[in-house]
Formats: structure tokens, sequence, C-alpha cells
């Protein structure tokens, strides 16, 4: 892999797209598509949020944002080689946020916080992980999404997302079904995710944004302009203190709101496998693991997308992968391209992605 740029913070800098291999006029084609095939969601996207769920859980209890237009950045070897829309814009940007709450759980880890991914929960928190079924849930289920933790948190049931997939809302989402023994199903469930983002506060004893700011985002010389926002409901005491948590998203509104750049600096964190310039912020084993599959569905690591296979981007080989969120928000890793490529309100991300992909030689 050639030499990777870390940008310093508040700076990018810009490379000619033919000078890093690519050709500079299929980019621009791919580049004029994801302007011209913006995401059909209203720029008010606060009717777009809970739309799928039963009453009286189809209402947002977080903050919700207007999206901006059709925007994107394609980073080369850490160097800006395409970029349209408005990348400074901070958005909204859904289910995106479960990479970095999953994060926040790799530096739990790496600090001692939790002993081992398969340690049950219950072994360092209690609330929420009682009883004969819940107490089976460890760490790696909650990550994986397999857990089939059962229960009801911020007013909200596990049971809403039964029977969901994360591609579409079907005709019997949110019917309850039996649950099954935790690390053997797997399920996209928004509330269980917000269970493990709980957990996470409860072991940190501390924001997670607070935590995220900290140990990722200064030292990649993030903006502060993104935020990391709660229901309105999702405040807990820990140490006497009154603390949010933050959600895994934006199902109920809330979730990470962050501009292009800001995410690109993330991706690449991760195409570096945990460095910046120099800097040991994520540990090698946890990039390891995280971007491993999951035995119940090979798309999913450790809330990440994955592509085996190369099933998902047919022009990007089985180690890309990606965090991902509703109205066409990804953020895309192509380590052996030294490619970062980040999606903002696309109608098909994964169509604009394997057009740039294409266009690198």
């Amino acid at each position: 892999m050639p030499e990777l740029h870390f940008p310093p913070a508040g700076t990018w800098t810009r490379a000619d797209a033919s000078d890093l291999g690519f050709n500079a006029g299929a980019l621009r084609a791919a580049v004029r598509h994801a302007k011209d095939h913006e995401s059909p969601w209203p720029v008010d996207v606060g009717g777009m949020v809970a739309k799928d769920d039963p009453p009286p859980f189809n209402r947002p209890i977080g903050p919700t944002r207007p999206r901006g237009p059709a925007t994107g950045l394609v980073v080369k070897d850490g160097l800006i080689v395409a970029e349209w829309g408005e990348p400074g814009r901070v958005d909204m940007t859904f289910s995106a946020t479960k990479s970095y709450v999953s994060t926040c759980v790799g530096l739990a880890l790496d600090r001692g916080l939790i002993g081992d991914v398969d340690e049950p929960v219950c072994h360092r928190v209690a609330d929420g992980f009682a009883g004969e079924h819940n107490e089976l849930v460890t760490w790696r289920h909650l990550l994986h999404q397999t857990s089939e933790w059962s229960g009801t948190l911020f007013g909200i049931p596990d049971t809403v997302d039964h029977n969901r997939s994360a591609a579409d809302a079907p005709a019997r989402k949110g019917i309850p079904r039996p649950l099954q023994q935790p690390g053997t199903f797997w399920e996209y469930n928004d509330v269980r995710v917000n269970a493990l983002a709980l957990a996470a506060l409860r072991i940190w004893r501390e924001p997670l944004p607070d935590v995220l700011a900290r140990e990722v985002m200064q030292p990649i010389g993030a903006s502060s302009g993104w935020r990391w926002e709660a229901y309105d409901n999702a405040t807990v005491s820990i140490d006497g203190r009154d603390m949010a948590s933050v959600p895994g998203g934006g199902h109920w509104g809330g979730g990470l709101m962050i501009d292009s750049f800001d995410h690109a600096r993330f991706g690449l964190l991760w195409l570096a496998q945990g460095q910046w310039n120099g800097r040991r912020i994520l540990q090698p084993s946890w990039i390891q693991a995280a971007l491993a599959a999951c035995p119940q569905n090979d798309r999913y690591g450790f809330m990440w997308w994955l592509n085996p296979v190369q099933s998902v981007w047919p022009n990007a080989s089985e180690g890309a992968f990606a965090a991902i969120g509703a109205g066409g928000n990804v953020v895309f890793v192509a380590p052996e391209r030294g490619l970062v490529i980040v999606t903002r309100w696309a109608a098909n991300p994964n169509n604009v992605i394997d057009r740039v992909l294409a266009a690198l030689q």
C-alpha cells in the first residue's frame, strides 16, 4: 500500500485523481451520477423516523435535523480526489452510528473495562441483563446483533424490531416471535443496539460522546461540529451524575450528527488499522475481530458491514467494509485500494461506490 497521508486538524490536501491511478473521466462520471441520483427522502427527515413502527412507537423521541443534498468524498491514500454536495454540512447519519458504538466498546476492551467480548455482560452491568435469558448475553452477541436481548428500553420494547430486515420493512416487522438462544439468531434490532450503548456507558461511567471525542475524534483531528444526540427520555444516573445514554442510530431520532470530512477521518483511521500518523488509537486485534464475519450473517461483523465473496461491492475485494445508515449514509473502506468513500443522501450508495471503484485503474 502506498504511504498514507493523515490530514492535520482543520485541513485536507487535494490531489489530482489521475496522479493516483484513477481514470479521471470515469471518476467525474461517477460523481455526476451520485449528484444526479439523490435520495428520495424529504428534506425534513423527521417524517422518515420510526415510520415503519406500530403506534405508539412510530414517532421521534430524539432530535432530527433537515438533510442536505447528495454529498460525498473520495479519499485515496488520505488525499481528497473528488467531492460533491456539502461535505462540511453536519447531518444525521442514522445507523452508521453503530460503527462508532462498536469502536467505543473496542476501546473499553483495550482499557480493561471489559475482560473479553465473550464475557456475559451481566458480570459488569446489572441493569437490563438479569434473568435466565438476558444473563446469557455476551458483548460479542450484542456487537454481532445476535443477542436476542429481551426488554424495554427508554419506553420502547425489543419486539418493535422483531422480524426486521436491515434492507426493508417486511410485513411481519414488529410482530413478536419466540426468542432464540442468545448467539444463535441474527436480527437487526435497534433496541438491542441501544442496550449495548447503555451497557458501554455504564462501564465507561461517562457519556459515550465524551469517550469518542477524547479517545478518537480529537486525536484524528476531527472538527468540533459533530454531535451524538440522545433521546429526550434517555437519562440515567451513574455515580450520582445524570448522563445521557446515546442511541446507535437515528431510528427514533438522535444518533450521530456529523459532517462528511469527519466521517472520512474515521474511515481513514480504520483503513490505517487503528493508527493515526504513528499514534496507536485502536488495537490491531480489535480491528481484526470487528471485521470478522458473524457466524449467523457473513455480511456483518462488530457493527460493520462486510463484503463476502464480493457480494455487496463487486469491484472491491472481500476485505472491504462499511458503516451504513439509512438515507444513503455510508463510510466505505477498501484497504487494498487505500480508499475511503463517504456518501450522504444517495439513492443507491452501493452503485456510487462501485462506479468509483471501477474508475480506479
